[in-house]
């Protein structure tokens, strides 16, 4: 019990620390004139340029396990160099996709929490309404963007886990019957695939609409 309470702590510590750095960082980069709207746009950008990536990556996997499943002679150990090479590559992606989500959410719950606050310092009645209305209608839009960056973000671990599969049986077996059994798991696969495919391009699209209309409102 003294050590879950212990580790407790120690888990908590480093998270206080951790939003400290950050809560340090946005004051030093307010001084020098980016405020947290603004890296908020630019980590949004980031996400999305991370997610482009990683249906690159996907799509390089899936392209190689087309190749592979229609083998017809040649060296397996090459194939599966190849296709663990784009599992991989595909994890570090994903892995980068989910890093920028976290990103984008820290500092807009910042800064809705510092407009939240500041809302308090209004003297006029009229102008502390409109920009109550506009927080409201920006957090509302921010959280439709992040329900879209999570669920693709959620398509992206069964793809993983079946690559890791694919991978890991190919690498115990190669021979052509390993090839035959990644073959009956292909399907599965590829429509899991075309859905993290359709996911993040929803999430794209939603983070090109919220970043015109930041730009638009700023």
């Amino acid at each position: 019990m003294k050590k879950q309470t212990l580790l407790g702590t120690a888990i908590l510590s480093l998270m206080l620390m951790l939003s400290g750095c950050q809560s340090a960082y946005y004051s030093a980069m307010e001084k020098v004139g980016v405020h947290k709207r603004d890296i908020l746009i630019d980590r949004v950008e980031e996400t999305k340029d991370s997610q482009q990536e990683s249906q690159e990556e996907f799509q390089s996997a899936l392209e190689r396990l087309t190749t592979l499943i229609n083998f017809d002679g040649g060296e397996l150990q090459d194939a599966y160099n190849q296709l663990n090479d784009d599992y991989e590559s595909s994890l570090a992606a994903a892995n980068e996709v989910s890093s920028n989500i976290n990103k984008v959410e820290d500092v807009a719950d910042a800064l809705f929490d510092e407009w939240s606050d500041e809302l308090e310092q209004y003297k006029s009645a009229s102008l502390k309404r409109q920009s109550s209305k506009k927080l409201a209608a920006t957090q509302r839009q921010f959280s439709q963007l992040l329900r879209s960056m999570r669920s693709a973000e959620s398509k992206m671990e069964p793809v993983l886990s079946s690559l890791q599969d694919n991978v890991l049986y190919l690498k115990h077996n190669l021979n052509a019957q390993a090839v035959a059994a990644i073959k009956g798991e292909f399907t599965n696969l590829k429509r899991d695939i075309q859905l993290l495919m359709n996911d993040m391009n929803k999430s794209i699209e939603d983070s090109n609409k919220f970043i015109e209309q930041m730009n638009t409102t700023g």
